[in-house]
């Protein structure tokens, strides 16, 4: 019978689909990193997440008739803990293509390229790549995700300090331990409004183009295709507008 079947050997009947499977369990595996707001967020001693992706989750699950059920993950291992671990991952996702030749990802969610936050009093000094690309510039960056690889292909010139806690590396430049950090337009727009005296430089014209989704099991047209219909519904109806709007405030 269908429902005796382990998760393991269910995926290996012909023609199976993830889709399938989360149906069967009633449960949806999400790997999540839980230190990108608005995205995905769990504060210190919390015991849940918050964020975008992480409302979206439970939105997809519902649709399964499924629970949400979020695994934590770093951007460092985030393409191993999904694959061996996940149905799907959520949590402020850039869309690449090194990551799109190991994994599939769904219809593109938001666009939302580079731009850096800086100390508003140093806003007019790092206005171009070039100009934040000096030996002298303090550029700090959490390890592991796009941030990093920009900071290595386009800041080279740059001091680059590693900082692994996501969450509270804000606090690198607000102490004057950094200069600048670049990342996502929404991120940067966000940590500006909860951090008095940092400003996002030109985040309505970032320095590099960006798109996010969600990572994907490769080759599952099935599973694709109804996360791509889920999220098309969520815009149409308004529910992503509703969900965004909430998380950025």
């Amino acid at each position: 019978m269908l429902a005796a079947l382990s998760t393991q050997a269910f995926a290996q009947e012909a023609g199976a689909s993830r889709l399938d499977q989360v149906v069967e369990r009633k449960v949806l595996n999400v790997c999540t990193t839980g230190d990108y707001r608005p995205f995905s967020y769990r504060p210190g001693g919390a015991n849940d997440f918050v964020g975008i992706d992480i409302d979206l989750g439970r939105s997809l699950a519902q649709s399964l008739d499924a629970e949400a059920v979020f695994i934590q993950t770093k951007w460092s291992d985030l393409l191993a803990d999904f694959q061996s671990k996940c149905d799907i991952a959520m949590s402020g996702i850039s869309v690449t293509l090194p990551r799109q030749r190991e994994v599939s990802f769904s219809a593109m969610y938001l666009v939302n390229g580079k731009a850096p936050i800086v100390r508003c009093e140093d806003v007019s000094k790092y206005q171009t790549i070039e100009a934040i690309n000096q030996p002298a510039t303090r550029v700090v960056v959490n390890p592991g995700g796009t941030n990093e690889k920009f900071a290595r292909t386009k800041l080279a010139d740059a001091q680059i300090q590693l900082f692994p806690d996501n969450r509270v590396i804000w606090q690198e430049i607000a102490e004057n331990r950094a200069d600048v950090m670049v990342a996502e337009s929404v991120e940067v727009k966000l940590q500006a409004k909860l951090h008095p005296g940092l400003c996002a430089v030109n985040p309505d014209q970032p320095l590099q183009y960006g798109e996010m989704g969600f990572l994907l099991p490769r080759g599952d047209t099935a599973f694709k295709d109804y996360v791509d219909q889920w999220l098309h519904l969520a815009k149409a109806t308004g529910e992503f507008d509703r969900i965004f709007d909430a998380n950025m405030k």
